[in-house]
C-alpha cells in the first residue's frame, strides 16, 4: 500500500518539445463495468502489466490517495482483461518542467482524443500545497469526479464536452 500525493490539471496547450520526452502507450481497463466509478484498474503499460486499486485516503483532501498495486504476468493480464470492463487508451509523457519538476502528461486517444490531463506527484503535503503549476496548465481539476480515470473509461470526448467547456477547456488536437 502506498500513499500518493497528487494534483491534476487540464492542459492549456501541449509543451512544444513534448515529443522529445520519454513516453509510453497505456491501456486502462476498469472493473466492474457496471460500477458508476470503478476503482479497480487493470493496466497495460508498454510491456508491463499491473492491477491497481486507488481510492481517497480521506474525503476532505481529494489530493491524497491510497494506491494498492500488484504486478501481473502477461498471461494474468490477458485473463483479467477478458472480464467485461470500461477501457481507455492514452499516451503518457514523462515531462520535466522548467523548475525541474517531473509531471505525467496524459494525451488521451480514440474516443477521448482531444483530452489532455497533467498529473504532478509530491513527496510531502507542504510541497503539494505550495506548488505553482507551469503555464501549460489551464486549471486544477483534482477531485473533479467526472475527470477521474474510472469515470473517463468507456466515455467519449462528446460525453464530457459540456463539463469541460464549463471549465474553460478547449479540445487539444
Amino acid at each position: 500500500m502506498e500513499i500518493e500525493l497528487e494534483r491534476t490539471f487540464l492542459a492549456k496547450y501541449l509543451p512544444e518539445d513534448l515529443e522529445s520526452y520519454p513516453h509510453k502507450n497505456m491501456q486502462d481497463s476498469f472493473i466492474p463495468k457496471d460500477s458508476r466509478h470503478p476503482l479497480l484498474r487493470i493496466r497495460k503499460n508498454n510491456d508491463k502489466f499491473i492491477i491497481t486499486r486507488k481510492y481517497l485516503k480521506q474525503e476532505e483532501d481529494k489530493s491524497v490517495f491510497i494506491e494498492e498495486t500488484i504486478n501481473l504476468s502477461e498471461e494474468e493480464y490477458n485473463s483479467l482483461t477478458q472480464i467485461d470492463s470500461k477501457i481507455h487508451k492514452k499516451i503518457r509523457y514523462q515531462y520535466k518542467t522548467e523548475n525541474a519538476k517531473v509531471c505525467e502528461i496524459d494525451v488521451y486517444q480514440e474516443e477521448l482524443k482531444g483530452l489532455v490531463l497533467i498529473d504532478f506527484e509530491f513527496n510531502s503535503i507542504d510541497e503539494k500545497d505550495n506548488f505553482t503549476p507551469p503555464d501549460f496548465c489551464l486549471l486544477e481539476i483534482t477531485g473533479k469526479e467526472f475527470l477521474a480515470g474510472g469515470m473517463l473509461c468507456g466515455k467519449s470526448y462528446e460525453d464530457i464536452q459540456e463539463g469541460l467547456e464549463e471549465l474553460g477547456y478547449k479540445k487539444i488536437e
